[in-house]
């Protein structure tokens, strides 16, 4: 390696201390978020947390599942959590908020994003990502996962990575609309499952229903005997989220 191509020594690279000021106090602003979302979502449960595209237009039939779903599971006394966008959120935030219980959405601030829907009886704003993931989590009973892209996939590989490694107590997740995931359930079962990257029992973390009154039912099936307030072992695992 020559000179010029030398990396240089930490304690001998130039330190910006403008930016490393603003990047400690980085930590009081997510300190903050997790704060406020910890007080203001404590006593939500229960909550069924819905995820799918932004991008879904208000007439397509997704937007109307989702919608009717919400609304059941509002009417069923759970409380409804979305990204608080447009798209399937803005559906499941307008079925929960004609229903009995609180519609709640969890917003990011993005550069390119429209704001929040107007369907919210609670709503946070978040800067990180990261902090916003947790309450998806925390308070949730269950996983309603809708047609999406990217952030959609990105949720249910959080929630089934954190199930599987018993990082969060086994919650129902729920894919919804057969035809849009059962290309991505066979991949997993024919490709991962092979390969040993998954057991084949982590196939049985996922359950593929479209019915609204259906996926109430399988919440309500899945707590029948343990009821919907965790253990005290599984809030103590929970704390390490």
């Amino acid at each position: 390696m020559t000179e010029k191509h030398k990396i240089p020594h930490p304690s001998l690279s130039p330190i910006n201390d403008s930016m490393l000021t603003r990047e400690s106090w980085k930590i009081f602003q997510i300190m903050a978020e997790f704060v406020e979302g910890f007080e203001r979502l404590a006593r939500i449960r229960p909550s069924v947390s819905i995820f799918g595209s932004a991008r879904t237009p208000v007439d397509h039939p997704y937007y109307k599942l989702t919608e009717e779903i919400a609304r059941e599971l509002s009417d069923a006394g759970f409380s409804v959590v979305t990204g608080g966008g447009p798209g399937i959120m803005e559906a499941g935030n307008k079925g929960a908020f004609e229903g009995k219980s609180p519609s709640i959405g969890l917003n990011i601030q993005l550069p390119h994003e429209q704001g929040g829907n107007g369907f919210q009886d609670i709503s946070l704003s978040f800067r990180h990502f990261f902090s916003r993931k947790v309450m998806f989590v925390k308070y949730a009973s269950a996983y309603v996962v809708m047609p999406g892209g990217f952030g959609t996939l990105d949720e249910l590989a959080e929630i089934l990575t954190l199930v599987q490694t018993n990082k969060t107590r086994k919650i129902p997740i729920i894919l919804v609309h057969k035809p849009f995931w059962e290309g991505l359930l066979n991949w997993f079962e024919n490709t991962l499952v092979p390969e040993n990257v998954i057991s084949a029992e982590d196939m049985n973390l996922m359950q593929l229903i479209d019915s609204p009154k259906e996926i109430t039912a399988a919440i309500f099936n899945h707590y029948e005997k343990m009821g919907f307030e965790p253990t005290p072992e599984e809030k103590e695992s929970m704390l390490d989220l």
